[in-house]
């Protein structure tokens, strides 16, 4: 793969990235289920994590969390950390343990905003935001609402990766 092919597949999935974020802030945030919105770009990392691998995965996780941080309230920073470990997790699950398919992406979302949702949690137990069961009743329903989301942002990351170049031999 040359540089410019390099560049031109993270360019396209930057350019990809940008709907995803219009529809998390102008969409899902108007359109609450059981008082939750999901969130869209902790998806949005895992899945490209899923398709490019560890190093591409903990990359884009970087940037996505950046992007995170800068987007949803209350991180203090804690989301560019964690979905770059998110994405460096989900890219060696799906290169040496699961299969890069939607099942192995749902498996892979799952688990990461599952830990996302318990370091939430936890957070709010230990600044004393609020009590267990209404951390839950947050969390829960953010989870799988965001879980949900998947069935749109799988599709289009997949066509995306099925487009840009791939370095030789995979």
């Amino acid at each position: 793969m040359t540089r410019q092919d390099f560049i031109l597949k993270w360019l396209f999935y930057a350019l990809a990235l940008l709907p995803v974020w219009w529809l998390d802030l102008y969409v899902f945030n108007r359109l609450p289920v059981f008082g939750v919105s999901p969130r869209l770009l902790p998806v949005a990392a895992i899945t490209v994590a899923v398709m490019e691998g560890t190093v591409g995965g903990a990359g884009f996780g970087l940037a996505v969390g950046i992007l995170c941080d800068a987007v949803y309230y209350g991180t203090w920073g804690g989301m560019t950390l964690g979905l770059c470990l998110l994405g460096w997790g989900a890219g060696a699950a799906a290169k040496y343990v699961l299969r890069r398919n939607f099942g192995g992406c749902l498996l892979c979302a799952a688990a990461g905003l599952s830990l996302l949702a318990l370091f939430h949690v936890v957070s709010g137990l230990f600044t004393g935001l609020a009590p267990l069961y209404p951390l839950l009743r947050v969390a829960v329903p953010e989870l799988l609402y965001s879980l949900c989301t998947l069935c749109l942002l799988y599709p289009w990351f997949s066509w995306i990766y099925r487009r840009v170049p791939k370095p030789v031999g995979l």
